[in-house]
C-alpha cells in the first residue's frame, strides 16, 4: 500500500515529521517497507541570481556567469541556451552531489576559466526529462533552499511516498483513511471530517439493477446511478500527482476517480458508459463458457458459478474484479453509470484465482471492504464527478440491502493486564477504542463495520495494547522458586544435544524430524527389524518397528526429495534409536547425511561430488562442539551398512566409539531407492566423556615458549598397509612429546618393486619443559621407527 504524505494529511491534521509517522506506523503493525523522499537528494541545492552572463573567451557556446549565492558572488560557467543575466536559478555548489548525472560538483577549469559550481536543469535533478536549459524560477531569494521553494510552489515534486505492508487481517488499512485513523488514535494528529452531503437525484435512473436470488450470498447489495452530461478528459493536476506518486498512470478523469477512491477509502468503484449499456443491469452467476474482453484487453472464458454483471446483450463486467472493454468509458463518454457494490471476499478470491486476474479491486474485495460504506462511496464519487466534470445525477437505484455486520463485545479492562502485561487505565482504553471508531455503550463495545478482524474480547484488548504501543511493555523477571543460586534447568546431556543440533545447523544441514517407527525391511538393513522392536499395534504397515538407527529416516527423506528433483541435500536429525523394547534400550544419536554435490554447477567447476572427507570434517566439528577430546583414533570395522573401505570409527580406544563417518553401502542405497553415493555420520553424545571439572571457568591457556621441531620419515610398507595404522603407530612413540603426525607423500611402484609403497610422514615434536637436543630428537626418532616397524612391518626408505 502506497500513499503520499500530502494525501495522508488530507485526512489527518498533523504536524508530525515523516520519521515520526513512519515509526508510529510500524509500531502500530503497519510495517513501513520503504520511504521515497524526493527532498532528501535535493537538500543541498540552493537558489542563486545571475547578475551577469558573458561569452566565454575560448568557447562560443559557453557563458561565464556571475551568480549571487548565500556565500557571495560565484563564477559559474554554463552552456545552457537560456543562461542569461536577471534570472533566478538552482545552484549546486562545490561538494554537492547531482543525482541526474551521478557526479559530485567540484571546482574546475573549463577552457582555462575557473568554475565554482553548476546551474542545474530539471533532468539533472531528476525532476523531469526536461534538459533543454537550466531551471528558471519566477521567485526566490539567493541562498534559499530549493526544496523549501518547491514545498511552497510545487509540493508534488517533494512529496514523500510511504509504502507499508498490510497483513490480511487489516483490510481497513488498504485505504488512506484507515491509516490516518490509526495515527490519530495514536495521538499523531486529529482525523479530519471528510463526509459529503448526499447528492439529490434530478431524474429517475434509466438503468435499473437486479440481483438473482442465487447470487445474493455473493452480492448482498448493489448501488448505482446515472450521471448525464459529464465532460471526460484529463484529471486535475492534484489527482494526477496522487496517482503517479503511487505508481498508477492517469488515464482519464472518470477512470482516475475510481482509482482514487480505491486507495483513498478502500472503496473500489466501477463506471460504465451508460450509452453502451443495453437495457438494465443484472448481477448473476455465469453458466460457464461465456467470454468477455476485459479492460486489460484480454479475453477471459468464465466458469460456471462465477459472479458477473450483464445487460440485455450479455456479460459486461466480471463482478468485483474487472470491468468489460465494451462498456468502458472513453474521452467521448458523456453519460455514465456509477457502480458501488459489496462482493463476498471468498467468492471473489476463488474467481480471481481461477481467471488469473490480479487487479486492485480484487485485491481489496477478497480481503474485505467496508459494506456499510457502499452507499456513501457512490455519493463521494458522484460529488467529485459533478464538481470536476459537470453533469446531472439521477436518483440512486438499489438492489439488495447492506449486510448486517453489527456485533459487540464486552470491554474487560482487567484483561489488558492478564493478556498483555501492561497496565492501562480504563479511561485510556475507552478513549482508544472510540478513536478507532468503536461505539461504547457501558461495558459493550460496538465494532465498526470496517474492522472484520475484531471477533472477540481479546481483539479489543489487542487494539488497546497496539495503540498504547507494545514498546512500553516492561520485562519483569519471574519470581524465584528457591533461594540462592537456582539449579541448572538442563542436564549436561540435554545441553550437549542442543549444542550438537545448533552445530549441525550451522554447518549447513537442514534438520529432519521423522517418526521413530519404520518398516521391517528398512530396519533390517540397519541391524534391527527383530521381534524385540516390533510394535503390537502399528499405525500402518510401513511403521511396524522401532528404528535401530537415524539413517533410515534420513535416507527415506532423501529418496522423497530426489523423486521431486532435489538432488543436492544436507540433512540431519537428533533423536533416539532403539536396540530393544525395554526401558534403557535406546540411545540418543546425531546423524547427518550428504547426497549429491557440494554446490550448484558453475563455469569454474568448483562444485564436486560430496566425499568421505566432507562428513569426516562435519563429524569432527560436532564432536568438538560437544566436548570430545582432540586426540582420538580413527579405526575400521563399523557395521555392514557402511562401505567397508570408505568409513572410519572415531574412537577413544578399540571399544569406546564416539561416532562413525563414511559412505553408506551401495547395497543399502539401492534397497532404499536413493541415488548415490551418499555420505553420512552418526555421533553418540552419551559416549563422549564428561569433563573432569564442571565449573564455568575456562582452564588456563597452555602455550609453550620452546621451539617445536619437525622431522620427516619415509617408510616402505606393503601396499595393503593403511596410512592410518602408520600414523597411529608414530603417534604412540611418545605421547607427551609428539604433538602431530601428518602424511605428506605417497609413492607406489618404481624401484620399490611390486606390492610395495612409500609413505612419508612429518612428526612434530613440541617440548614443554626444556629445549630439545640432538640426542633427544634422535631418541624419539628411533622410537618412531621402532613403533612403525612393529605395527606395519615397514622399513625406513633408503
Amino acid at each position: 500500500m502506497k500513499f503520499t504524505l500530502s494525501w495522508l494529511k488530507d485526512h489527518l491534521d498533523t504536524t508530525a515529521s515523516i520519521d515520526e509517522i513512519t515509526y508510529a506506523l510500524t509500531d502500530l503493525g503497519l510495517e513501513v517497507e520503504g520511504v521515497e523522499n524526493p527532498a532528501a537528494k535535493l537538500a543541498d541545492f540552493t537558489l542563486g541570481y545571475v547578475q551577469s552572463a558573458e561569452k566565454h573567451p575560448d568557447a562560443d557556446r559557453l557563458n561565464v556567469c556571475q551568480v549571487e549565492t548565500d556565500e557571495g558572488v560565484m563564477q559559474i560557467i554554463c552552456g545552457a541556451p537560456n543562461a542569461r543575466a536577471g534570472i533566478t536559478v538552482v545552484v549546486a555548489k562545490p561538494g554537492v552531489y547531482v543525482p541526474g548525472i551521478d557526479t559530485t560538483i567540484g571546482v574546475g577549469k573549463i577552457r582555462g576559466v575557473e568554475s565554482f559550481g553548476m546551474m542545474a536543469s530539471e533532468r539533472e535533478m531528476e525532476l523531469s526529462e526536461e534538459h533543454d536549459g537550466i531551471i528558471e524560477l519566477p521567485s526566490g531569494k539567493p541562498g534559499d533552499r530549493f526544496i523549501d521553494w518547491l514545498a511552497e510552489n510545487d509540493p508534488a515534486k517533494v512529496d514523500p511516498v510511504i509504502e507499508i505492508a498490510i497483513t490480511p487481517n487489516r483490510p481497513d488499512a488498504l485505504g488512506v483513511r484507515g491509516i490516518a485513523r490509526d495515527l490519530a488514535a495514536r495521538g499523531l494528529g486529529k482525523l479530519k471530517p471528510r463526509d459529503c452531503d448526499a447528492v439529490e437525484g434530478r431524474f429517475a435512473s434509466p438503468i435499473n439493477v437486479s440481483i438473482d436470488d442465487d447470487t445474493l450470498d455473493g452480492c448482498p447489495v448493489f448501488y448505482g446511478r446515472v450521471i448525464t452530461g459529464v465532460k471526460n478528459g484529463p484529471s486535475p493536476a492534484w489527482l494526477q500527482d496522487c496517482l503517479r506518486a503511487i505508481g498508477l498512470r492517469p488515464i482519464s478523469f472518470l477512470v482516475d476517480v475510481t482509482n482514487f477512491f480505491t486507495f483513498d477509502r478502500n472503496r473500489p468503484l466501477h463506471v460504465f458508459d451508460a450509452d453502451k449499456v443495453k437495457g438494465n443491469l443484472r448481477v448473476h452467476r455465469a453458466k460457464g463458457g461465456e467470454e468477455i474482453m476485459a479492460l486489460d484487453e484480454k479475453t477471459y472464458t468464465l466458469q460456471a458459478g462465477q459472479m458477473v454483471i450483464s445487460d440485455d446483450s450479455g456479460v459486461e463486467s466480471i463482478a468485483g474484479i474487472m470491468g468489460g472493454e465494451a462498456t468502458g468509458v472513453t474521452e467521448d463518454t458523456v453519460n455514465v453509470f456509477v457502480e458501488s457494490a459489496y462482493w463476498d471476499p471468498v467468492q471473489i478470491a476463488y474467481a480471481g484465482r481461477a481467471l488469473k486476474i490480479n487487479s486492485d479491486a480484487r485485491y481489496r474485495f477478497e480481503r474485505g471492504v467496508d459494506p456499510a460504506f457502499t452507499p456513501y462511496g457512490i455519493e463521494h464519487a458522484t460529488r467529485m464527478i459533478l464538481d470536476h466534470a459537470g453533469g446531472e445525477a439521477s436518483e440512486v437505484v438499489v438492489a439488495g440491502q447492506v449486510p448486517d455486520t453489527s456485533r459487540a463485545y464486552k470491554l474487560d479492562a482487567a484483561k489488558v493486564q492478564s493478556l498483555v502485561g501492561m497496565t492501562i487505565p480504563e479511561s485510556d482504553q475507552r478513549q482508544t477504542l472510540t478513536a478507532l471508531g468503536f461505539q461504547l455503550d457501558g461495558e459493550m463495545a460496538q465494532v465498526p463495520s470496517w474492522r472484520p478482524d475484531v471477533q472477540g474480547e481479546a481483539d479489543l484488548v489487542e487494539e488497546v495494547a497496539r495503540i498504547a504501543s507494545l514498546t512500553k511493555l516492561e520485562g519483569k523477571p519471574l519470581p524465584r522458586l528457591t533461594t540462592g543460586v537456582p539449579r541448572p534447568v538442563l542436564s549436561p546431556m540435554q545441553r550437549r544435544v542442543v549444542t550438537a543440533r545448533r552445530t549441525a545447523a550451522a554447518l549447513g544441514y537442514n534438520e529432519c524430524v521423522s517418526y521413530s517407527f519404520i518398516d521391517q525391511a528398512s530396519a533390517a538393513l540397519f541391524g534391527g527389524g527383530t521381534d524385540e522392536t516390533r510394535l503390537e499395534n502399528p499405525i500402518s504397515s510401513d511403521m511396524s518397528h522401532m528404528r535401530p538407527d537415524l539413517l533410515p529416516g534420513l535416507l527415506q527423506a532423501a529418496a522423497r526429495n530426489q523423486a521431486r528433483g532435489f538432488a543436492d541435500m544436507a540433512l540431519f536429525e537428533v533423536g533416539p534409536a532403539f536396540s530393544g523394547g525395554e526401558p534403557g534400550e535406546e540411545q540418543i544419536m546425531v546423524s547427518g547425511l550428504l547426497v549429491g554435490r557440494t554446490g550448484p554447477r558453475d563455469v569454474h567447476g568448483a562444485a564436486r561430488a560430496v566425499d568421505v572427507y566432507d562428513v569426516k570434517a562435519d563429524a569432527e566439528a560436532v564432536l568438538a562442539a560437544i566436548g570430545a577430546p582432540a586426540k582420538v583414533q580413527v579405526l575400521r570395522g563399523a557395521a555392514d551398512w557402511w562401505h567397508p573401505g570408505r568409513h572410519g570409527k572415531v574412537c577413544l580406544g578399540p571399544k569406546k566409539v564416539l561416532g562413525i563417518f563414511g559412505e553408506v553401502h551401495p547395497r543399502v542405497l539401492a534397497a532404499m531407492d536413493v541415488k548415490g553415493p551418499a555420505m553420512a555420520f552418526t555421533i553418540y553424545p552419551a559416549e563422549v566423556p564428561l569433563p573432569r571439572k564442571s565449573g564455568a571457568t575456562r582452564p588456563a591457556l597452555q602455550i609453550s615458549d620452546l621451539q617445536a621441531v619437525e622431522r620427516d620419515f619415509a617408510f616402505v610398507v606393503d601396499t595393503d598397509v593403511e596410512a592410518l595404522t602408520l600414523v597411529n603407530a608414530a603417534k604412540g612413540a611418545d605421547k607427551n612429546l609428539i604433538e602431530d603426525v601428518r602424511v605428506f607423500d605417497e609413492f607406489i611402484g618404481g624401484s620399490l618393486g611390486e606390492g610395495k609403497k612409500s609413505l612419508a610422514i612429518t612428526v612434530r615434536l613440541q617440548p614443554s619443559d626444556k629445549t630439545l637436543k640432538d640426542a633427544d630428537i634422535e631418541a624419539v626418532g628411533a622410537k618412531v621407527v621402532e613403533k612403525v616397524t612393529k605395527a606395519t612391518g615397514g622399513v625406513l626408505r633408503g
